[in-house]
């Protein structure tokens, strides 16, 4: 551990600060000048996608153990990713030309990478679920897990986080500004924790869209923005904690009726929103496409790094180029980010390139599930900028509000629009009738098939149709068997085994309806 406590204290001493605000200032101005000048342009739109699961316990019989629980290391020699908690596992795709082709490889990529994944937890007695937040406890209960703690040469060491230096020293940095312990409240809670592992209780997944053109990029950076309220509220899946962290529950029934359709908004917010800038947050539009590598300069700073710190080979490539800059952008936590530079794709589309990456869509329910909102993000809004559609129009503090509002109440949340004839609205009919025809019409512009559109799409417009989305779902078992007379653990409890049993036997979640 002394190897990895004294990168923590390296990092946080401040002894490297100048040197690596300098180094970031630097390759900001850099990249600045190679977006102006097109140098991070491509041929083509292109998608890519990562997804967050957790790991359960699996039953003696069926499969259906459901207890949280750390990932074996065995599960990350294959395609599986380390992620905060030791139970977090993330599997991303590589990116592919957004046309037909390249969406059907990405529905084949991310279904046979997380069966891969699965497979290989299974063979360690654990299941791979997806879903938005773990609801059924560790062994030893949720508090315990997610409070352990030890100081090793003066730095915090949360027991269940993975022991990585830059997750270490975030945590320490967070602890040091929240002076030590970090607020979270949301309803039925009201406590503090020693560590950021809380937000280890949500996962997430987050579709990436290419942008071929710097100049265009503000256009539809903008429009996404205004597109989170509504794509939250179809997509909300995580109403519940752990049933043994609730603090004050006198009504039950109450707290179904009052707890937010997405926990993981707050979860997430509440872990590290503790500098003067609160990290995650809605953006503000963009008015040129450089302003996202000064907005990265800008924000506040969390634990820095050297590059020679971890990897003293020469800087050959173009990540390698900017390493500091990519550093600082990993905690430029906003729902909705550019991500400057990627893979490459092909011979048109290299590694220098400009894309969106949405932030703020839980874990749905199956694979399909997850494949039907990366097609209903990128589709949409890329829809949206093809037609000319106004959108944009609609003032930045009615997205912010709008977002907020299906936090808070999913669907029946007050969503805020502007539609094709420019004019403002709420009408929920009115915006998700809109909001499915524009992602049909940017997958048709990507020429998709249409038989792949319906076949991505028609799952996520059934939830649209029935007025059940995941967290409706969660919320109308739980009422169900609190109605039945169980307690709210078992309630909670006998909710998620249902969940994870249907997530695994069905194809999508309206199935579920």
């Amino acid at each position: 551990m002394s190897e990895t406590t004294d990168l923590v204290n390296r990092s946080l001493g401040g002894d490297a600060t100048p040197e690596f605000e300098e180094r970031v200032e630097r390759q900001a101005a850099a990249l600045r000048e190679a977006i102006a000048a097109g140098d991070l342009d491509n041929a083509d739109f292109a998608v890519g996608l990562e997804l967050e699961v957790y790991a359960v316990a699996r039953g003696e019989d069926d499969g259906d153990g459901g207890h949280l629980t750390p990932l074996s290391d065995d599960v990350f020699d294959g395609v599986a990713n380390k992620e905060l908690g030791l139970h977090n596992a993330e599997i991303n795709t590589e990116p592919n030309v957004m046309d037909g082709d390249g969406l059907a490889a990405q529905a084949d990529s991310i279904a046979a990478r997380f069966e891969a994944a699965q497979q290989a937890a299974r063979e360690h007695g654990q299941e791979l679920v997806p879903d938005a937040m773990w609801t059924i406890p560790p062994a030893a209960g949720s508090d315990p897990y997610l409070s352990g703690h030890e100081t090793v040469d003066g730095v915090s060491i949360a027991g269940n986080m993975r022991p990585d230096p830059r997750y270490l020293a975030i945590d320490n940095e967070v602890l040091d500004l929240a002076g030590g312990d970090i607020d979270f409240s949301v309803p039925g809670v009201d406590r503090a924790f020693p560590s950021i592992l809380f937000e280890s209780l949500a996962t997430s997944i987050q579709p990436h869209l290419q942008i071929p053109s710097a100049e265009d990029f503000p256009e539809y950076y903008n429009a996404a923005i205004r597109t989170l309220g509504p794509v939250l509220a179809i997509g909300t899946n995580a109403p519940f904690l752990p049933p043994d962290l609730y603090t004050d529950v006198d009504d039950p029934h109450r707290l179904v009726d009052e707890t937010h359709h997405e926990l993981r908004i707050a979860a997430f917010e509440q872990s590290v929103n503790v500098s003067p800038n609160p990290k995650v947050r809605v953006p503000r539009d963009l008015d040129d496409a450089t302003e996202v590598a000064e907005r990265v300069v800008e924000d506040d700073l969390y634990a820095p790094f050297l590059r020679e710190w971890l990897d003293e080979s020469p800087r050959d490539t173009f990540a390698d180029q900017h390493w500091e800059f990519d550093y600082k952008r990993s905690t430029y936590w906003r729902w909705l980010r550019c991500v400057v530079g990627g893979d490459h794709i092909d011979a048109r589309n290299d590694e220098r390139s400009l894309r969106i990456e949405y932030r703020p869509i839980p874990t749905q329910p199956t694979v399909r599930d997850v494949v039907g909102m990366q097609a209903l993000t990128t589709g949409l809004v890329r829809g949206l900028v093809a037609t000319g559609h106004p959108l944009t129009e609609l003032p930045w503090a009615a997205a912010e509000e709008s977002f907020y509002s299906a936090v808070e109440s999913g669907l029946d949340a007050d969503l805020a629009w502007v539609t094709a004839d420019g004019e403002r609205t709420d009408d929920a009919e009115t915006v998700f009738g809109e909001v499915f025809e524009y992602a049909r019409r940017g997958l048709r512009e990507a020429e998709v098939p249409a038989a792949d559109v319906d076949h991505y799409l028609s799952p996520i417009e059934a939830r649209w149709e029935a007025g059940v989305t995941p967290s409706v779902w969660k919320k109308e078992c739980v009422r169900d068997r609190l109605d039945a007379g169980e307690s709210l653990a078992e309630a909670i409890e006998g909710m998620q085994h249902t969940y994870i049993r249907q997530s695994r036997t069905l194809s999508s979640f309206a199935e579920w309806l």
